[in-house]
């Protein structure tokens, strides 16, 4: 297998853990649905040589794969990556325009800077001033801290703290239709998905590819990124909905009354703060960048920012120069452990009728693989998107874009590529009988 993966962290290790936990909950879930699909309740499903590392390798670099009539997408803005300051480095994040408009504000310059005058300004001011005025502004960066240095900061305490996936009990569910069984664990399961990026839609990608009715709903501004809307998709619809507005918060709600699951990218209340009430007995899922304790659980973030603040940028740098994974597999892996345990919260409610609160963070992850034995630090240098071998293998292409294929044994393919942005009804989907 190319080194898709190498890196001076396990981070194939964790890669593959994090869709074990997916794989194990789907079982359970088919078993307990009476799916009738044989590759969900075979036995042989729980046996970890069923899936592919090659594969998985594949789905974790999706965004470097991914390919428009051809051509690779660029995954940074100009102005999101590391820089040196007068005294270290830092990590910023400008991906969306609004980032980028507090990110140009924060340092004195104007919005259609170039990245050379920019980084001559960074070079000028101190990266802990710098991360300080940002997290009071809005905007994204991140000192670049050694491994020891995050380890013994109080939001490093607390991001290291709690179980991987933190589930709590919400309330019965109150006159929610039964849902029927189907050919697949998840079938007649709808999920409001409130997420961007990549974590949040991983995870409800997962939870369509298991049968459920997604539907994604983005406010009108800003609109997703295209190329991470096309990767991260696949088998969901997607609506607009502006929740500033009575009527479409009312048309909201009412997906929610109806949903069986609600899944976020939001910090903690912002859902109720838009005067939304989530059902006691619907499952929530929720990812976070530094987790809902500490004196960072109300900060922004994303998994290259978390690399940066955790130790791991150092780790993966070369001579005191910042590096990165090969993949966003702080994003990837807490998608996968979040639809794993929004999948055993919906197998736990066929039993006992009560809704769930599922979180995951994408620093707790961090700590998770900073964990992991198996460092080597005299790794290969990861391997390159090429068009032929393993990623020929793991990919799939629809109508001029080529995508990473599941990684779950069983599917070769998601239900469905992803729908243009915000062209679907905001509705659910009949349930099947």
């Amino acid at each position: 297998m190319e080194p898709w993966l190498a890196a001076h962290l396990p981070v194939l290790d964790l890669a593959l853990d994090a869709v074990r936990a997916v794989q194990r909950a789907a079982a359970r879930a088919g078993r307990r649905a009476g799916a009738a699909d044989p590759a969900l309740l075979d036995p042989a499903l729980l046996d970890p040589a069923r899936i592919d590392p090659a594969r998985v390798a594949v789905g974790f670099a999706s965004d470097r794969v991914l390919a428009l009539d051809g051509r690779p997408v660029q995954g940074f803005a100009p102005l999101s990556g590391f820089f040196a300051t007068a005294d270290g480095w830092v990590r910023t994040h400008a991906n969306y325009p609004h980032h980028r408009a507090r990110l140009t504000a924060l340092a004195g310059l104007p919005d259609d800077v170039g990245r050379p005058t920019f980084a001559e300004r960074l070079a000028e001011l101190s990266a802990q001033d710098l991360e300080d005025r940002a997290a009071e502004a809005g905007a994204i960066v991140v000192r670049v801290r050694t491994e020891q240095e995050w380890r013994e900061s109080a939001p490093g305490r607390a991001a290291a703290s709690g179980p991987l996936v933190r589930t709590r009990v919400r309330g019965p569910a109150t006159g929610a239709a039964a849902r029927p069984a189907g050919a697949a664990p998840l079938a007649g399961v709808r999920v409001l998905d409130l997420t961007r990026v990549i974590a949040g839609p991983v995870a409800t990608r997962t939870l369509a590819l298991l049968g459920a009715d997604v539907l994604r709903v983005d406010p009108p501004r800003p609109a997703e990124i295209e190329w991470q809307h096309l990767d991260t998709g696949q088998g969901k619809r997607s609506a607009v909905l502006d929740l500033r507005d009575a009527r479409d918060r009312r048309t909201a709600q009412d997906l929610l009354d109806a949903a069986d699951v609600l899944v976020t990218g939001y910090r903690l209340g912002a859902v109720e703060a838009f005067g939304l009430r989530v059902p006691p007995g619907a499952v929530t899922g929720r990812v976070s960048a530094w987790g809902d304790a500490g004196p960072w659980a109300g900060r922004r973030g994303f998994d290259s920012i978390v690399q940066a603040a955790s130790g791991i940028a150092l780790l993966e740098g070369r001579d005191g120069t910042p590096g990165a994974l090969p993949a966003q597999a702080l994003d990837h892996a807490s998608g996968y452990l979040l639809a794993a345990g929004i999948v055993d919260a919906l197998t736990l409610r066929r039993a006992d009728g009560l809704g769930r609160d599922v979180a995951v963070s994408l620093a707790r992850t961090a700590a998770w693989l900073l964990d992991l034995p198996g460092r080597d630090p005299a790794h290969p240098a990861a391997a390159t998107a090429s068009g032929t071998g393993t990623e020929r293998d793991g990919t799939v292409t629809h109508a001029g874009v080529t995508t990473a294929r599941p990684v779950l044994p069983g599917y070769a393919d998601y239900p469905y590529p992803a729908h243009p942005w915000g062209t679907d009804a905001p509705g659910w989907l009949p349930v099947p009988r």
